[in-house]
């Protein structure tokens, strides 16, 4: 992983409207019947309703379904990290038996948020399998999990934090933000 010192300049961070238009056209051949798409909340919840519009006419034929996931409870820092205010219920309105689920998420960083999103998957049944989609992939990992697709690969150093955010218009933004510390309350 590339090191940035905090007098270093920060990498000029891509257009996340751009990203997801790469992101919809990487995702578009994995999409075939008896697949999913699952959002985990919140950014790639955000993701996966644009995908299902920019993909509308792939999604009906194939009849993919979809789903939102809030690892909250299931993630291995919970104790350390607390209940947020911002907790969502999951949903998942179909049998994820033998289905070909695609996790959607903003930023994949260590790999935690996705293991804590296929334990709870496994609760509703056992998929065929799973593959993880993410909007970008920051460096980091810390588990033996990456994801399959990502729209870009931004090496950041671990004091930096980068979040996906929706503003009113609905257009998706990403932000850097510098921390004191490495890796407080960033979630993947």
């Amino acid at each position: 992983m590339t090191k940035n010192h905090s007098n270093s300049p920060s990498p000029q961070l891509p257009n996340a409207e751009d990203l997801l238009k790469v992101l919809a056209h990487k995702l578009e051949p994995l999409l075939q019947k008896n697949t999913a798409l699952v959002g985990i909340h919140s950014g790639g919840v955000w993701l996966m309703q644009r995908l299902l519009t920019s993909l509308e006419s792939t999604i009906s034929k194939h009849g993919i379904e979809h789903g939102t996931l809030d690892v909250s409870f299931y993630r291995d820092d919970y104790a350390k990290r607390g209940l947020k205010a911002e907790n969502r219920p999951s949903q998942i309105p179909f049998d994820v038996e033998n289905k070909h689920i695609i996790l959607i998420d903003d930023v994949f960083y260590t790999g935690r948020t996705t293991r804590a999103a296929m334990n709870e998957l496994f609760d509703y049944g056992r998929p065929a399998s799973i593959s993880l989609v993410a909007l970008v992939n920051r460096g980091g990992r810390e588990l033996p999990i990456a994801p399959q697709i990502v729209a870009a690969d931004i090496p950041l150093d671990a004091s930096q934090h980068m979040q996906l955010t929706k503003l009113v218009d609905g257009t998706l933004v990403l932000e850097l933000t510098q921390h004191n510390s490495a890796r407080t309350q960033e979630h993947e």
